[in-house]
């Protein structure tokens, strides 16, 4: 009965419009008819030429036709009531099952009067905490701010949104800063980050550094941590809180920053500006970000060796991994990193605390003489072995893996010089492959010297796509073309390509920084190229209580320490007045500055426990002359002074 008293409402008024027409006609024909001579031939009126005959034939069709367009709308509005009464019934269907489902999981709580019909849920509003100004540093979390595990927003049955004016590939540290950039200087800009990890934008030093030295036995779950200062903060640069669900990021009023997780773009078409997912999803952008990263290499040994060795070995990156060496480490009796650079030599740093509570072997082999050789001079190489050792690490140098058998439920490391090391887990720490699958279906240039997606000084590989962190190839105007790995460059680049997604038009100049510490006591920061095989010069003073990295975060505040310089400038430097003091010990490299020239000018500086001196180091390299007397240089630093 409804839905005929709903029908007959919309038919009415087309039925009284035909109905007076009707009535017109005919009156209209009688007076014409009237004036029509009374000889007038019975053909004429069959003709419709003369008199009215002609229009009563019209006017029959015109009701005809109307009558036929009434029961054709008739149909369809039936139809239509009829298709949308049983969505209302199935979706008041789902609703009560939904209800009782929430009712089996939580307590019982009164229950408001009965209705006759529920009213529509309106979903809770997602408000973004206001951006940052520009001079703020892009990823920056409160420290007092309490970070819950975040997790991510793409269940099987979301809607993808079909369009995203800015979409972001990768969901790391760098796609988070040009996020955040873009909100800043676009406060109302829509922004969709695409990322094939199950987490939300997070920080990756935190995983090598203070998460194994945390004393909360479910640090692997709740991944926060103590900084060397002491304070606490989680690993995630954002709470869930912060973001927005991926289907609302079309309506959403303000817009917002969007995460897909466990999505991964497998093919990018630059000429349709759009992009596949691997579930094929398709995406279109006006503007597009590439921050893919890169994926832990590997040793060709290894990966020969068969599928017992891979389960054994572990390929340090993500969160996952993290958890799962943490586990191995409280389960087995020897674990041997194979790697010397700042990964390797933090897991080992790392391992080798927690060694000295249980009877963990932690072993490290690498093919240079000394730690960290690639980077450091020959004898701070050789000084932070010794230290490393202190930390109970077996050090293996000049190690060349000939290959990797599995024996007696035992790994078996053959070198090439015929030593022998078993062990019972490997983690390869041996460098990182940039990600740049996306090349070839986005006809996209990669370098072939650095590796990476190969862009100008402004981050751009095509006139609405940019590259940031570790998968871009960038020009830098004072040191020429890199690619750097390191995670205040992923701030640094994501926050320009943000800007300049924005239409800023910079070019990279600002030299990123990038730090390591062998546990609390021993740290460095450096900048610009650090490279062992280039000249270096180092002036270094004894070292103080305060020169180590938790004296330096309890001073500034902070734990990343990228965080608290990244915006800092130095104008004007002034030296030190205080004499050099005579250093008892040469080889106690307590503190210090270590300059790597090219051409007799500098072009990279290590801070050896030496820390809030950034801003003077990244002057000297722009400034890019030649000095006659660099140990006058250094005392920029204020080394001398106690």
């Amino acid at each position: 009965m409804l839905k005929c008293r709903t029908v007959w409402k919309k038919l009415a008024p087309l039925a009284r419009t035909s109905s007076t027409l009707c009535r017109q006609n005919v009156r209209k024909a009688g007076l014409n008819n009237g004036r029509i001579p009374t000889h007038v031939p019975t053909a004429h009126m069959s003709s419709g030429l003369p008199g009215g005959g002609g229009d009563n034939l019209k006017y029959a069709l015109l009701v005809g036709a109307a009558s036929i367009g009434g029961v054709a709308y008739a149909y369809h509005t039936m139809k239509g009531d009829q298709q949308r009464y049983q969505a209302r019934i199935t979706e008041l269907s789902s609703r009560s099952q939904k209800a009782a489902a929430k009712e089996s999981v939580t307590p019982i709580q009164p229950q408001p009067p009965a209705t006759t019909e529920p009213k529509p849920e309106t979903a809770p509003s997602s408000q973004e905490p206001s951006p940052p100004a520009s001079g703020t540093e892009a990823v920056a979390t409160s420290e007092t701010t309490e970070l819950p595990p975040a997790v991510g927003f793409t269940p099987a049955s979301l809607k993808l949104p079909s369009h995203a004016p800015y979409l972001l590939i990768g969901g790391g540290t760098a796609s988070f800063a040009a996020a955040r950039s873009i909100r800043a200087r676009d406060p109302g800009a829509k922004v969709l980050i695409v990322t094939d990890e199950p987490d939300l934008p997070y920080m990756r030093p935190p995983l090598s550094k203070e998460l194994w030295f945390s004393d909360d036995p479910s640090v692997t779950e709740t991944l926060r941590f103590k900084q060397w200062n002491g304070k606490e903060r989680s690993i995630y640069f954002q709470p869930s809180s912060f973001y927005i669900n991926p289907e609302e990021l079309d309506s959403v009023e303000n817009g917002g920053v969007a995460v897909l997780t466990g999505k991964k773009v497998v093919h990018m078409d630059v000429r349709g500006n759009k992009v596949k997912l691997d579930d094929d999803t398709e995406i279109s952008y006006d503007k597009c970000l590439i921050a893919t990263g890169g994926v832990p290499r590997n040793l060709q040994v290894i990966e020969r060796a068969g599928e017992e060795v891979m389960r054994r070995t572990t390929l340090f990156r993500k969160i996952e991994d993290f958890r799962s060496l943490d586990k191995v480490s409280r389960n087995v009796k020897s674990i041997t990193i194979i790697g010397g650079g700042f990964l390797g030599s933090e897991l080992a740093c790392a391992l080798g605390r927690r060694s000295t509570e249980s009877d963990l072997e932690v072993i490290q082999m690498f093919p240079e003489k000394g730690n960290m050789g690639k980077v450091l001079p020959e004898y701070l190489s050789n000084w932070t072995t010794e230290k490393v050792k202190k930390e109970g690490v077996k050090i293996i140098s000049e190690a060349l893996v000939k290959s990797v058998t599995c024996k007696d439920d035992k790994l078996e490391i053959h070198l090439k010089d015929g030593r022998l090391v078993k062990t019972d887990h490997i983690v390869t720490a041996v460098g990182l492959e940039p990600n740049v699958d996306l090349a070839n279906s986005g006809g996209l240039e990669v370098d072939s010297d650095f590796g990476g997606y190969r862009v100008n000084a402004e981050l751009q590989a095509r006139s609405n796509i940019w590259v940031a962190g570790d998968a871009a190839c960038f020009y830098d105007i004072r040191l020429g073309r890199r690619r750097v790995e390191h995670h205040d460059h992923a701030v640094v680049s994501g926050r320009l390509a943000g800007e300049n997604m924005t239409g800023a038009s910079k070019p990279y100049w600002h030299q990123s920084m990038f730090w390591s510490d062998l546990g609390p006591d021993v740290g460095y920061e450096a900048i610009g190229i650090v490279d062992s095989s280039l000249p270096t010069v180092g002036v270094f003073a004894k070292a103080t209580a305060k020169d180590t990295p938790k004296a330096a975060t309890e001073e500034s505040g902070t734990g990343i320490r990228s965080e608290s310089e990244t915006e800092d400038t130095a104008t004007s430097a002034v030296a030190s007045v205080t004499p050099a003091p005579v250093v008892e010990n040469k080889d106690d490299y307590g503190k210090g500055v270590i300059f790597y020239l090219r051409d007799k000018v500098v072009v990279g500086i290590i801070l050896w426990n030496v820390f809030n001196r950034m801003p003077v180091a990244r002057k000297i390299i722009k400034d890019g002359e030649e000095h006659a007397d660099l140990n006058e240089v250094a005392k920029l630093f204020n080394i001398h002074e106690d």
